[in-house]
């Protein structure tokens, strides 16, 4: 199956590149969004995992599916979404007309390395697939013509890519490590997962910690944060919906592989998840923190990506299988929700040309769909119920309480800081009416409704009906992980 969507893959890179029009561009861009959907799905459901590929280099188990399943839904949405959004751009001298084949070659690019990375058992190719996805991102967030987003594309490689040598350090440590335990040197997964215990503590944990640094960046966690609020903001709004919600679980799917591993060897276990719960915490003050005195719209949605990603990090490091299988579902539950924010943040962008507070009025007037995106998703991302935020956030905050009490009312007063700030921003930006402004509606286009629609319902769909199949599919990944 895998040999299939890398065929469609090469296929719309290829197609891609012949092509001059930029409707038939984004049509094969769904095309190759709907192919990785349906290679999830197949796999899923024939009950052919796990398989191995390439001399067990490549490995796709319940856990690649999963990511590989919700990164195709992101990437199709948001194509359909920059088919009508590029255009918008084109228009307002924003993005050239002759950029559109590298904006989908690139797009197309970074799905297939997003499923390489995902599909990796060897943790060096995960490596080297994660810095490939980083490049391709860089490129997408300088399509557009402004300084600014060259200047942020930059930031995004330096310090991505700089973290990521970390990891490249914590590799060689642990290759070193299994030839001197083995006999033979290696870096996969199940190899690894299977003889974590013969490891020497000490050195096992040194070497979590280096790859640790390279996927926090990542993923936005504190305080290898900071190139991500201006990648966010400067991007395509398209762009800006896969990095947090695709670009993110890269980073924390690369962390939960490694500390599977770590969590087998009763001497390193407690360091890593120290460190892991360490880093939530500090993830989730400073995310709370910004977002208080916040006044850009992508940055905010932004920051609150990092308070998420710190709230994850403390689900993964308190170990427990139930902890790990509702941080599993908060991956799906974010990645919807932080897709449907800045969508819907896009088509307000195009609206008042701006993402700041002050020029954003009439929002609900000018705006209706885009603002009731934006109104439901921030309520959904603070953790108000029906929305499938609740659900997870609930339940992680169960397995923090049983944990540790003080562990919980950090946590609990980190994440009502948070809200508080999302509240503050969201309020601000509805309760600005001037009767006596002028302006013309932006008339958005279809393409551009539809994602939004269809992410309204799947955040709070979800929220009520919990599907059968998910739940046995994330009992699979927990049980998978050896936890």
């Amino acid at each position: 199956m895998l040999q299939y969507y890398l065929l469609a893959a090469f296929a719309a890179l290829a197609l891609t590149q012949f092509l001059k029009s930029h409707k038939a561009m984004n049509l094969v861009a769904i095309a190759h969004a709907i192919a990785c959907i349906a290679f999830a799905a197949c796999l899923q459901y024939s009950g052919a995992i796990p398989v191995y590929y390439l001399e067990n280099n490549l490995y796709i188990d319940a856990l690649s599916t999963y990511e590989i399943f919700i990164a195709g839904t992101i990437f199709l949405l948001a194509a359909v979404y920059a088919g009508g959004h590029a255009e918008s751009l084109i228009k307002i001298g924003i993005l050239e007309r002759k950029n559109l084949k590298g904006y989908y070659l690139s797009f197309n690019a970074l799905l297939l390395f997003t499923v390489l990375a995902f599909s990796s058992n060897n943790l060096a190719l995960f490596w080297i697939f994660a810095e490939l996805t980083t490049f391709f991102t860089a490129f997408l967030i300088a399509i557009l013509n402004s300084k600014k987003n060259i200047d942020a594309s930059l930031k995004y490689i330096f310090v991505t890519s700089t973290a990521m040598l970390f990891s490249f350090i914590g590799l060689i440590l642990l290759f070193a490590l299994t030839e001197k335990t083995l006999g033979t040197g290696t870096l996969n997964w199940d190899v690894l997962l299977k003889n974590a215990k013969t490891f020497p503590a000490a050195p096992l944990a040194a070497s979590f910690a280096f790859m640790f640094l390279g996927y926090a960046a990542k993923s936005g966690i504190a305080p290898l944060h900071t190139s991500l609020p201006h990648a966010y903001s400067k991007a395509p709004s398209a762009v800006s919906a896969i990095i947090s919600a695709v670009m993110l679980n890269i980073g924390i799917y690369g962390i939960l592989r490694i500390y599977s591993i770590t969590r087998q060897n009763p001497g390193s276990a407690a360091t890593c998840s120290n460190l892991l719960i360490a880093f939530g915490i500090l993830s989730l003050f400073i995310a709370a923190f910004s977002m208080l005195q916040q006044k850009n719209l992508k940055k905010l949605i932004a920051f609150s990506s990092t308070e998420h990603a710190g709230l994850m990090l403390i689900g993964i490091g308190i170990g427990t299988p139930i902890a790990i299988y509702w941080t599993l579902y908060h991956v799906l539950a974010h990645s919807l929700t932080k897709a449907l924010l800045f969508l819907s943040a896009g088509i307000l962008n195009r609206q008042y040309d701006s993402n700041k507070i002050e020029n954003i009025k009439n929002a609900l007037k000018l705006q209706p769909l885009a603002s009731a995106g934006l109104i439901l998703g921030s309520l959904a991302i603070i953790g108000i119920p029906p929305a499938i935020v609740f659900i997870t956030k609930f339940s992680i905050l169960v397995q923090v309480a049983k944990f540790s009490t003080i562990l919980l009312i950090a946590v609990l007063l980190l994440l009502l800081l948070a809200a508080a700030g999302f509240a503050l921003f969201i309020t601000a930006i509805f309760t600005r009416i001037d009767e006596n402004d002028v302006m013309r509606r932006y008339p958005t286009p279809v393409r551009m409704k539809i994602p939004v629609i269809i992410l309204i319902i799947l955040v709070y769909g979800l929220g009520l009906f919990f599907p059968q199949p998910l739940d046995g599919a994330l009992n699979s990944i927990v049980s998978g992980l050896g936890f």
